[in-house]
């Protein structure tokens, strides 16, 4: 595996139109980039012209810069089990699946969900029922939904494999159902992947139990906490807990040669941060 062969990037704003998320990205030295398909705190979506679409499909073009996959607003649950919130994040989530068709982004990462009290069985049951009636409702999708691996903070859910895949099995259509990998929330939920061995065997056990021709997307941040602490804080790459040589073992994991990496580390207004960041992991890679 030589690094031209991976992807690496990191998410870019949309902020002045989708189409500056790719700009953004080349100024980064991204090869793909993650974008939020519309406002990532307002429920409503703006509706994307047709000239705004036409700029985002010839800036990908002229640079070369393409998006990986999109990420759902933060307000979305589909596990609510509050009725209204959860028709309401339903909607929203609908409304994402059809404008990533619309752009041809092949995957939407997002987070299954956050029980909030109603136990982690029912939750995971409403994610699921959410997805077959969304598949059964857009039969022509060509969006590969990935369900994110989380820290497991507070109710959150889906931070064992095992809920992953529980998921999964419940989805009759999950052709369409992919997964994400995040570095800091993995770490964070207590799988080792900094020793060598240790990244192997959580690699493995994700394999056994979800499946590793799942994984489309690994969201690549080290962590402010320590191994199993269930706090999601991301942290510049090498400078956290999990350190240098757990990223060694993710960018040169020959099964990553298809799996776009995308940086969600802190960064300001000029990108100098993802630069390093990613001119860091390239150099990583062993020839």
């Amino acid at each position: 595996m030589t690094k031209a062969s991976l992807s690496f990037g990191a998410h870019a704003s949309i902020a002045g139109g989708i189409d500056n998320a790719i700009t953004r990205g080349q100024t980064a030295t991204c090869d793909v980039v993650q974008i939020f398909n519309k406002s990532n705190n307002q429920w409503r979506a703006k509706k994307l012209g047709t000239e705004e679409v036409e700029r985002y499909f010839a800036a990908q073009e002229e640079t070369g810069v393409t998006v990986a996959c999109s990420h759902n607003s933060y307000l979305i649950n589909l596990a609510s089990p509050d009725e209204t919130l959860n028709e309401k994040s339903y909607t929203a989530f609908k409304v994402e699946v059809e404008r990533c068709n619309l752009l041809k982004i092949p995957n939407l990462v997002f987070h299954p969900g956050s029980h909030v009290g109603s136990g982690e069985e029912p939750g995971l049951e409403l994610i699921a029922r959410n997805l077959n009636r969304l598949c059964d409702e857009i039969p022509d999708n060509t969006v590969t939904l990935c369900l994110e691996a989380t820290a497991g903070q507070g109710s959150n859910l889906g931070y064992r494999f095992e809920q992953l895949a529980y998921i999964i099995d419940r989805v009759d259509n999950d052709a369409h159902i992919g997964t994400c990998l995040d570095s800091c929330h993995i770490f964070a939920a207590g799988y080792p992947i900094s020793d060598s061995a240790d990244y192997a065997e959580t690699m493995r056990q994700f394999d056994t139990i979800v499946g590793r021709a799942r994984l489309k997307i690994f969201h690549i941040n080290d962590s402010k906490r320590e191994l199993g602490s269930k706090v999601d804080r991301h942290e510049h790459i090498g400078q956290g807990e999990i350190g240098p040589s757990g990223f060694v073992n993710i960018v040169n994991d020959p099964a990553m040669a298809t799996v776009a990496m995308i940086l969600e580390t802190p960064k300001g207004d000029d990108l100098q941060e993802d630069i390093d960041n990613l001119k860091l992991l390239r150099s990583m890679v062993r020839d």
